[in-house]
């Protein structure tokens, strides 16, 4: 961590990367800090399910209930919306305004590549206007969605048609989606319908700054992977002057906020939510997790499995099940554990299903080896 390269750049190995990550997730100790102040310092939660903010926000705040966060999206400070990559994440009011349109560029060409050839022909703001109409008398499911804007173009693909709608409108789902424990199907409105406001695209700096206060310190190429943008090496030189950098052990590049913790704390154990953003930030994720993890991780179906860091690194996954009363925590190590370790997981996991299985009369830990 303290090495200098022949231009005077300090080198800070996966250990160091890893400990400023987690100081900067709250995961080096459970914050004391309100909910809408975390999610907006870790720059959004990755939400394809409705849950896993929750469980992610309990791993990361002290006292954390879900109606903590429940209340928030209710009362529209939160809000979920399709932002970076191209998925849904759960982010303040405020960022979802200033955010969407700067992710404009990464939904288009999304949908060029997948449906554009469906639509040759058609005035795509023609679609979006027509689908503003329906969303906006009330709010609409795409399965509804596709179908109605078909009514007015009968020869087109419902599901291209759709996603058209979804690309060139900034587009929530709106409650009971996204409360804990609820399930159906996502329905969408305008985010002006919602917020009683447009989006105004804020600074590309300042998203980029929210994200080395969130990832870093962090590469060119692992804000771009973060957030589905290209060509940002041209707002890192432009922000140059306002960051520190640093070398990896392979040699590239990081940039960092210069007053940004960067700790040398020994990280608790740790469960990780389903599709948890540490694992989604970075083009090169060794300092998080080992490449020949990627694949169980990473499975079918655009799932990202609910990982456990020991030592700040991912060991393993776990998945809870429940049956007739018994809430079951299932830790899947990729490689063994110590007794120490062991009994650190299972305490944790103690209070995780407490969190996540509040109805369970009883419960069970099962250690087992992941599969390979």
């Amino acid at each position: 961590m303290d090495r200098r390269t022949g231009i005077g750049q300090t080198i800070m190995d996966n250990v160091a990367l890893n400990r400023a990550l987690l100081a900067r997730q709250l995961l080096l100790g459970r914050a004391e800090l309100p909910v809408l102040t975390a999610v907006e310092r870790l720059a959004g939660l990755q939400a394809q399910a409705p849950n896993p903010p929750y469980t992610g926000l309990w791993a990361r705040l002290a006292g954390f209930h879900q109606s903590d966060l429940s209340t928030l999206v209710e009362s529209k400070e939160i809000v979920r919306l399709t932002l970076m990559r191209g998925t849904i994440h759960l982010v303040s009011a405020a960022d979802a305004l200033a955010w969407r349109p700067l992710i404009q560029p990464v939904l288009d060409r999304a949908f060029r590549s997948t449906y554009g050839k469906f639509l040759e022909g058609i005035d795509w703001d023609d679609i979006a206007a027509a689908a503003r109409e329906l969303v906006e008398e009330q709010p609409r499911t795409i399965a509804e969605l596709g179908p109605l804007l078909g009514r007015r173009w009968p020869d087109r693909d419902h599901r291209a048609l759709a996603s058209a709608a979804r690309e060139r409108l900034a587009l929530v789902q709106v409650p009971p989606r996204g409360l804990w424990g609820v399930s159906g199907q996502a329905a969408f409105t305008t985010i002006e319908s919602w917020l009683g406001k447009a989006p105004e695209a804020g600074s590309l700096d300042d998203m980029v700054l929210r994200y080395l206060g969130a990832f870093g310190p962090a590469t060119v190429k692992d804000a771009q992977a973060w957030s589905g943008l290209t060509k940002l090496k041209e707002v890192f030189d432009r922000l140059r002057p306002r960051l520190v950098t640093f070398r990896s052990a392979e040699g590239a590049e990081l940039f960092d906020l210069p007053d940004a913790p960067r700790p040398d704390t020994a990280p608790p154990v740790l469960f990780l939510a389903e599709f948890d953003q540490m694992l989604l930030a970075y083009a090169d994720k060794s300092r998080i997790m080992a490449d020949r993890y990627r694949m169980p991780i990473f499975g079918k179906n655009a799932v990202i499995r609910a990982t456990f860091l020991v030592d700040g690194m991912v060991r393993g996954m776990w998945r809870l099940t429940g049956k007739k009363g018994l809430a079951t925590l299932l830790v899947e190590a990729f490689e063994p554990l110590t007794a120490g370790q062991e009994k650190a997981l299972a305490a944790e996991g103690e209070r995780l299903i407490a969190f996540a299985a509040p109805e369970a009369t009883t419960s069970e830990i099962v250690f087992t080896e992941a599969s390979s």
